[in-house]
Order: C-alpha cells, then structure tokens, then sequence
C-alpha cells in the first residue's frame, strides 16, 4: 500500500513495459531472499523487497489493461485479468499446507521464482510499453499519504496481534490524520498524486467506497473458514484448504457468467443484488450447528465462490469506467491503494468481532463454535448494509462497458 501510489507516476514516466519487468524482478529477488533468510530480521527485509515488487505488479498490469483495450472490450480482459487474483488467496494456503507438510517453509518461497521468470520472459516479448506525458512528481503528497498508508496498514497488523488496544487505536488514528493532511494538501497543490477531482466522477467515487464498505465482509471469510476449521473442527491446514478449494472453482464459472449478467441487468441492479446475496451466504454459515460436520459448508462457500467472483469483476470495471484519460493513472492506483487498504480493514474487523465473542477466559470447543457462527453473522450483516452503497449509481452506468 505504500508504494502503490508512485506506480501510475513510474508507469507514465518509464513505461509500463519497464516499470512491470522491474517489480517481477523485485518480487522474484525477494522471493529468493526469503527462502534463503537465516533469521526473523533477514526474513522481513526480504519480505520488504518483495512487497515492494508486489506493489507495483499490480496496479502497473492493471493499468496496460486499461490502456491497451477500448471501453467496449475492458470488461472481458479485466474479468480474465482477475481470475488469478480471485483464486490465489483460494488455492494459497492449500498449496501452502502441502509445500510445508511434504518440503519445507522455504518452498513457499522458491515456488515464486520460475513463475516470476516466465512472467518476466513473456513480459519481454508481450507487454506493451505505455508512457504519457510527464508532469512534476507530488513529492510531497506521496510522502504523506504513503505514511498514511503504513500507519494504517501497521494498525491493522497489529488489531489481530495485540491485547494492548491503545497503541493500535492512536496508530490507526495518526494514520487518519494522515490521510486530512493529503487532502489539505490536495486542495492547494497543482498537480497532486491523487486528484480530489477524481471523486467528482460519480462512477468512481462509488466504486472505490462500495469496493472498500463491502471488503469489510467479504475479506474476512478466507481468514475466518480455515481458522474456524483448523481451530473449532481441529483440522490440518491442508483440510482446511481442501474444503476452502471448491470456492476457486465456482469462481471461474463464475467468470464465465458475469459478463451476461452485466449485459441484462446494468451494474447498479447486478451490484446491489449480488452483494446482498454474499452477505446472505455468509449469515447462512452460521446455520450448521455446533458439531456439525465441516462438510456442511462446503456447498455454501462454493456458492460464494460464484457470487464473490460476479463481485470483483463488477467493482473493479465500474471504478474505472469514467475516468478521463488524464486520470487513469492515478485513478488506477487509488483504487489498488484503495482495495489493499479495504482487506486489511476487512480481516482486521472479522478478527475484532471474533475475539469479542471469544472474551478473555479460555472456551472449550463447543463455544469456541459459537464464537464463530457470531462473527458470520455479524460480518454477513455489514455486508448487506454495505450493498445499498451502490444506490448510488444510474441505471445506464457502465454502459459503455457492456
């Protein structure tokens, strides 16, 4: 989240060829760093590098996307542009469990580097290298708003590690502070790393608070199901990946649905509906008793799978869709600050929840359960109430996408 927001500036003034070539590059550097670190401090600077390279992936190959295809034809390449971003926190800790259990820790790691070449090699030969004109670089709103973006990201950390909640409270609040010292700064600045004029577009500024109110619910379910398994069930890692599994596959037939559901029914009805029947699906995973078996929920979060996969497509092409040219990059960085920001928020708020219905003294299994199916239901709740945010758009928006 801190250096998502120079990556429209880089991509503009290097080329996204270049700059996209770098951050697999980083991201495959820090991937072998990290397989070979020795202890806790060599780890996280590995990780640093790595996150670094991360950061500048995704927005940067979102944004070729954006350049290289027309409106008419954006949605079909971001819907297949998505999918891997939809089933990686999937089939992760699955593959995850696997390389632990059968190899070692350092396999999580390694995996990344033949993957991050191949990326680099077709990189080569197919990206292509989009430039614009180069403006002065917002110095100093890139410093205050990426401190904004680490104190927040570090408050969020540190919610579902601490018992200590002050500190974390005037971390998240000096982060938010922060954030009012962008957009005094916003105000008086000629060309600003993210124009505020980006909000007066209607389509956006819907987008990127739907995309952030209904990741409060939804980025929270691939954290809470694992733990609900491995913690009330008493299961493996590699179990609870097994069961999570059926979610990747719905999302791809998922894929293969949405653009017809956008073309009958617009965004607005499609968004709306569909993010009250994600929050349905998750109250509805409070509805196996205590002790039931795990299998009930496997048919429940494969029907998530499908509804969540319709979600993603939709929110991320209609924060797009009516941004001029001369705001697509930074549009385009705000949101991926926007959605990084929005699931750390989410699972930082399942965990809070969780821990309240667990109190201070130790529960047994059957309570422990309970503490669960408390969490979904609350969590499912925001969800629903997050789906009227997108009232708030026309019924012709997204047309021009469709």
């Amino acid at each position: 989240a801190v250096f998502m927001p120079v990556s429209g500036f880089l991509s503009d003034k290097f080329g996204t060829k270049k700059v996209f070539i770098f951050s697999l590059i980083l991201f495959s550097a820090g991937s072998l760093f990290c397989s070979l670190s020795q202890n806790l401090t060599e780890l996280v600077i590995a990780r640093m590098i790595q996150g670094v390279g991360g950061s500048l992936m995704t927005p940067v190959g979102k944004l070729a996307l954006i350049k290289t295809f027309p409106k008419k034809d954006l949605l079909k390449a971001m819907n297949f542009a998505i999918i891997p971003a939809l089933i990686g926190p999937v089939l992760g800790p699955l593959v995850g469990g696997y390389l632990v259990d059968y190899l070692s820790w350092h396999w999580i790691f390694l995996i990344n580097i033949p993957m991050g070449v191949l990326g680099i090699a077709l990189s080569l030969k197919y990206m292509p290298d989009y430039k614009s004109p180069i403006i002065d670089f917002d110095l100093k709103g890139f410093l205050i708003f990426a401190a904004a973006s680490l104190l927040l990201s570090i408050s969020l950390e540190l919610f579902g590690n601490t018992v200590h909640i002050t500190p974390v409270l005037l971390v998240l609040l000096s982060g938010f502070l922060m954030l009012y010292f962008y957009y005094r700064h916003a105000t008086t600045d000629n060309n600003p790393i993210f124009p505020l004029n980006l909000f007066k577009v209607r389509t956006f500024r819907v987008g990127i608070i739907g995309n952030l109110a209904t990741r409060l619910g939804i980025s929270a379910i691939p954290l809470l199901i694992p733990m609900m398994i491995q913690i009330a069930y008493n299961q493996s890692a590699v179990i609870s990946g097994w069961i999570v599994a059926p979610m990747a596959i719905t999302a791809m037939i998922g894929k293969s649905a949405v653009i017809g559901i956008l073309n009958k029914f617009g965004y607005r009805a499609t968004l709306m509906t569909n993010t009250f029947i994600i929050g349905l699906l998750i109250c509805s995973m409070a509805i196996p008793a205590v002790g039931a078996s795990i299998y009930w929920y496997v048919p429940i979060i494969a029907i998530l799978g499908f509804f969540n996969s319709i979600q993603f497509t939709a929110m991320n092409t209609i924060s797009i869709v009516d941004l001029r040219q001369y705001h697509t990059s930074s549009g385009n960085s705000l949101v991926s600050v926007n959605q990084q920001l929005a699931i750390g928020f989410g699972i930082a708020f399942g965990l809070i929840v969780l821990k309240i219905f667990e109190g201070d003294v130790k529960l047994i299994d059957d309570e422990i359960h309970n503490a669960f199916r408390y969490t979904f239901l609350v969590v499912g709740a925001l969800t629903i109430l997050s789906g009227f945010i997108f009232r708030r758009l026309h019924f012709k928006d997204g047309e021009n996408m469709t």
